[in-house]
């Protein structure tokens, strides 16, 4: 590690926890971020800041007015470009150290099959259950663990999906059969600062699995009322005859 760096991420390193070992495997880690709307920019923030080596951001929308109130790595001059360009560009000013990579797509499970494999773990920030489905099924193929998280209105949730662990279940022990038809942000809202505390959540359990602090999440569901600021922890546990996990050797 460069001198420069040692001083950039002195913070980190000062941390028990992290240490110099712990940096190091952030900076050699490669991180796919699904979704750049509101949990998607303060991961994609966070991670770059945190020093990331190689990000790929990945969402095939554009930057609206209406996204600003919330999604805050896009900027006013920046509504009609892809969300992937205004986040790169804000993520590069953060930290030009990073590499990353643009992909102004959806993460179809082509998509998915083709990327996921060899990364070293994923975020999910795309609001959509059958991106998170395919998601699923590539990680446990290439036993990739990821990060989920949502938001709606006023509560949140962030859980942790790591195919390793034998006993470890998997999104659709959680979620056996959700549908794309359920209320979205643009329906029903969301408060601004309740997306900020998911995706800080996430990005947060994205560096645990890459330093090891702490204590393993996968298996824990954390759900959040920002009407009452009350924080819940769900223990989750493998679903026999699951139609994913069960069957994950077979992929």
């Amino acid at each position: 590690m460069k001198d420069e760096q040692l001083l950039r991420y002195s913070r980190h390193i000062l941390l028990p926890d992290v240490d110099i070992d712990g940096q190091q495997a952030i900076c050699d880690a490669h991180v796919v971020i699904i979704g750049l709307g509101g949990l998607g920019c303060p991961v994609a923030l966070y991670l770059a800041a945190a020093g990331v080596g190689q990000l790929t951001l990945v969402d095939d929308d554009v930057v609206e007015a209406s996204n600003l109130q919330r999604q805050i790595a896009h900027r006013d001059d920046g509504v009609g470009q892809t969300k992937v360009s205004s986040a790169a560009a804000q993520c590069r000013a953060l930290n030009p150290d990073i590499r990353i990579t643009e992909a102004a797509h959806r993460a179809d499970a082509t998509w998915l099959s083709d990327h996921v494999s060899g990364v070293t773990l994923v975020v999910d920030c795309s609001d959509n259950a059958t991106v998170r489905y395919a998601l699923n099924q590539a990680c446990l193929a290439a036993k990739v663990p990821w990060v989920s998280g949502a938001a709606i209105g006023l509560s949140g949730q962030v859980a942790v999906f790591d195919p390793r662990p034998a006993d470890a279940p998997c999104y659709r022990c959680l979620y056996p059969n959700l549908s794309d038809e359920q209320l979205s942000c643009a329906e029903s809202g969301v408060l601004s600062p309740v997306v900020g505390v998911i995706g800080a959540m996430q990005a947060t359990e994205a560096l645990r699995l890459l330093t090891g602090f702490g204590k393993p999440q996968h298996g824990v569901l954390h759900t959040w009322d920002a009407r009452d600021n009350e924080w819940r922890r769900w223990t989750l546990a493998p679903v026999p005859g699951c139609s994913d996990c069960s069957s994950s050797s077979d992929f």
